[in-house]
């Protein structure tokens, strides 16, 4: 009842941002994003416009985390709408090329910077993705998910459907379809099946 009545005393603060999604060169993105975090989160779809513009309320009052992203894919115009509707301040998405359907869950104290996220990935609290020099930084590939604690950095390229484990730190490349874990990271899953490999 109280996160209800909190969202709709809210919505009025949120009228700029819907507005600024709903003209956005990023919407179809944007609307990726958003049905993606609802269907996490609320384990329902968005089936028509007014319950997208519902979701879009209702995730944007709730969830500081989409916030950062969605003032990340609206560019500079967000620096007049943070103040109605503040992002979370321990969280930096430094990416120029993130894809579709990001999802943070929690993202305290998370750190994104990165030549490139690929789409659907999934980013735990208390990460970093990031530079080894001025130059060297990760590429993220598609659908992976990088848990709580985790570091991934330096010049390396994390391939498609990878989870890296809590609190591993990768500083070289993994290949595609792997489960890595420990300091430094190790595969422990590779196409499905358990094995112990060192990555090179």
């Amino acid at each position: 009842m109280w996160k209800s009545l909190y969202i709709i005393i809210g919505s009025a603060r949120l009228i700029p941002h819907l507005l600024c999604y709903l003209i956005s060169q990023n919407r179809t993105i944007i609307t990726y994003d958003l049905e993606r975090w609802y269907q996490l989160l609320r384990n329902r779809k968005i089936t028509d416009l007014m319950r997208n513009v519902f979701a879009f309320i209702e995730i944007m009052s709730l969830y500081p985390e989409f916030r950062n992203l969605f003032y990340k894919r609206i560019g500079r115009i967000s620096y007049l709408l943070k103040w109605l509707c503040r992002p979370l301040p321990t969280l930096y998405l430094s990416t120029k090329e993130i894809g579709p359907g990001l999802f943070l869950q929690h993202s305290f104290s998370t750190m994104i910077a990165a030549k490139r996220v690929g789409s659907n990935c999934w980013i735990n609290q208390q990460v970093t993705i990031g530079y080894s020099n001025s130059t060297d930084c990760p590429t993220i590939g598609n659908n992976v998910t990088i848990y709580a604690g985790a570091k991934v950095i330096g010049k390396v390229t994390v391939g498609d459907n990878c989870v890296i484990g809590a609190n591993a730190v990768v500083v070289k490349d993994i290949p595609p379809n792997c489960t890595v874990v420990g300091v430094p990271a190790y595969i422990v899953r590779k196409n499905g099946i358990r094995v112990t490999e060192a990555l090179k």
